[in-house]
C-alpha cells in the first residue's frame, strides 16, 4: 500500500510542477487523472518494491557521488585513447562473477558498467556478466571489484 501512495505522491507532484495552471477545474481533472493511473498501476500489479525501491535511498547518493567520478575519470582515458590512436586499446571481453543478490542491484551494476565509457555490458545473468572493454585495464579494474562491492552495499 505504501507503495501506491508514493506512486500517487509522486505522480502528482510532477503533474503540478508540469501543469503550472492551478484552477479548481485543472486540478480536479489532475487529481482524476493521476488517481485512475494509479488504479490501473495498481490493479496491473505493477507498484511493488522493485518499481519503488525505497530500501536504496539512504546509500544511492554517495554511490552516484563515486560513479559520477568514475565516469569523469573514465571520459578523460577514452579521450586520451582516442587522441593517441588505435595503438592505445587493446580490446577485450571477459566473463565476471556477481556478487548481487537480487535483479535489481545486478541492474544497477550492468547499467554502471554500461554507463561508464569504455566498458558494456554484453550480458547478464544470475551469477555473471559478460563485459566488453577498450583496454584490459578497464577490464582489470572492473576484475578488483571495487563497482560491485558498492552496488553490493548499496542493495542491502
Amino acid at each position: 500500500m505504501r507503495h501506491t501512495i508514493s506512486v500517487f505522491v509522486v505522480l502528482g507532484l510532477i503533474w503540478l510542477f508540469n501543469s503550472g495552471l492551478y484552477t479548481s477545474l485543472l486540478l480536479s481533472l489532475g487529481f482524476g487523472s493521476v488517481l485512475l493511473v494509479v488504479w490501473i498501476g495498481h490493479r496491473m500489479d505493477v507498484v511493488d518494491h522493485e518499481s519503488q525501491p525505497f530500501h536504496l535511498t539512504p546509500r544511492l547518493p554517495s554511490y552516484y557521488w563515486w560513479l559520477l567520478k568514475k565516469l569523469i575519470a573514465s571520459n578523460i582515458n577514452v579521450v586520451i585513447r582516442i587522441w593517441r590512436g588505435n595503438q592505445s586499446i587493446s580490446p577485450c571481453i571477459a566473463t565476471l562473477p556477481l556478487s548481487q543478490r537480487t535483479d535489481m542491484g545486478r541492474v544497477i551494476y550492468g547499467n554502471s558498467i554500461t554507463l561508464t565509457p569504455g566498458t558494456v555490458c554484453m550480458d547478464i545473468d544470475k551469477n555473471s556478466v559478460t563485459v566488453h572493454s577498450l583496454t584490459a585495464s578497464g577490464l582489470d579494474e572492473l576484475r578488483r571489484g571495487e563497482m560491485d562491492r558498492r552496488v553490493s552495499h548499496m542493495e542491502q
